[in-house]
C-alpha cells in the first residue's frame, strides 16, 4: 500500500514537472521578446537600457512603414476573406444540408479535402489555376485564395447548427404569418449565428496565419502580408527590431481578450 502511495506521489511530481517544462518552453521565448522590446538594440539579447524607441519606430518611424503596410494588408485581406467565406460557407451549408443524405455525405467528404490538404499543395494548385485562367497575382488573387481554403471551415462550423435546428422551424414561422424573408433573417439566421461567428473568427485566424498560399499568389509587385514580410526579413540575415514590439502588442491584446472571455464565461455560469 505504501509503495502505491509513493508511486502516486512520483507520478504527480512527474506530471507537474512535465507541465512546468512545457510551459517554460512555450512562454520563455515570448517573455524574452517582450523584455527586449523595451530596449533599442538591434541584437536580441544585448540590453542597452530601457527605451520605447522601437515602439515609436513601429508607429511613426521609417523602419515601421513597410511593416505597417504589411499589417494593413494582412488585416484587410483577412477581414474581406473571412466575411465572404462566411457568406459562401453558410450558403453552401444550406445547400448541403437540404440534399439527399447520400449526396450530402459525398459533398462533405469533398469539402474536407482542402482542410486535409497541406498548404503548399493548395498554394501551388491555385498558382497554376490563376496562371491558366490569366488571373494576375496580387491582392485579388490572395483574397480569392484565402476564400477557397477558409470556406470549408465555415461549412463545418454551420452544419452542426443546421442539424440541431428543429426541422419544422421554417414552416412554423410561415404558419404564424412571417414572410419567407422575415423567416430567414429573423428566425433562421439567429439560430445559425453562433456557427457563423465561429466560422468567421476561424477564417480570420487562418487568413492571418497563412503563409504558403499567400506566397504563391501574392505576385512580385511588392505586396506583403505579415507572414511573407517576416519570411523576407529573415532571409536578409535577421529580423527587424520593430517586430519585437509588434509581437508584444499582439500577445498582450490576445491575452486580455482571453482573460475577459474567460471571466465573462465564469460569471455567466455563476449567474
Amino acid at each position: 500500500m505504501m509503495k502505491n502511495n509513493e508511486l502516486s506521489i512520483y507520478r504527480r511530481i512527474g506530471a507537474k514537472l512535465y507541465l512546468t517544462v512545457l510551459l517554460l518552453a512555450l512562454y520563455v521565448p515570448i517573455a524574452v521578446i517582450i523584455i527586449f522590446s523595451f530596449t533599442q538594440t538591434k541584437v536580441l539579447g544585448n540590453w542597452t537600457g530601457f527605451s520605447l524607441g522601437l515602439y515609436t519606430n513601429l508607429f511613426i518611424g521609417e523602419a515601421g512603414h513597410s511593416l505597417n503596410m504589411a499589417i494593413f494588408n494582412t488585416v484587410f485581406i483577412a477581414l474581406v476573406a473571412a466575411f465572404l467565406s462566411t457568406l459562401l460557407g453558410t450558403m453552401a451549408a444550406f445547400g448541403i444540408f437540404y440534399t439527399r443524405s447520400r449526396i450530402r455525405n459525398k459533398v462533405l467528404m469533398v469539402n474536407q479535402i482542402p482542410i486535409i490538404n497541406p498548404d503548399i499543395i493548395t498554394g501551388v494548385s491555385l498558382f497554376l489555376l490563376f496562371v491558366a485562367l490569366g488571373i494576375s497575382r496580387g491582392m485579388v488573387a490572395v483574397i480569392i485564395a484565402h476564400i477557397v481554403f477558409c470556406t470549408p471551415y465555415v461549412v463545418l462550423c454551420v452544419m452542426p447548427r443546421l442539424e440541431k435546428m428543429p426541422a419544422n422551424l421554417y414552416e412554423a414561422a410561415i404558419d404564424l404569418g412571417a414572410t419567407p424573408s422575415q423567416t430567414f433573417y429573423k428566425v433562421i439566421i439567429p439560430e445559425l449565428l453562433p456557427g457563423m461567428v465561429s466560422g468567421f473568427v476561424l477564417s480570420l485566424a487562418l487568413s492571418i496565419d497563412d503563409f504558403a498560399v499567400t506566397l504563391f499568389t501574392k505576385g512580385s509587385d511588392g505586396l506583403n502580408t505579415l507572414s511573407t514580410y517576416i519570411y523576407a526579413d529573415a532571409r536578409k540575415g535577421g529580423l527587424t527590431p520593430e517586430l519585437r514590439p509588434l509581437f508584444t502588442i499582439i500577445f498582450v491584446v490576445l491575452l486580455i481578450l482571453l482573460v475577459v472571455i474567460n471571466f465573462r464565461s465564469k460569471k455567466h455560469e455563476e449567474d
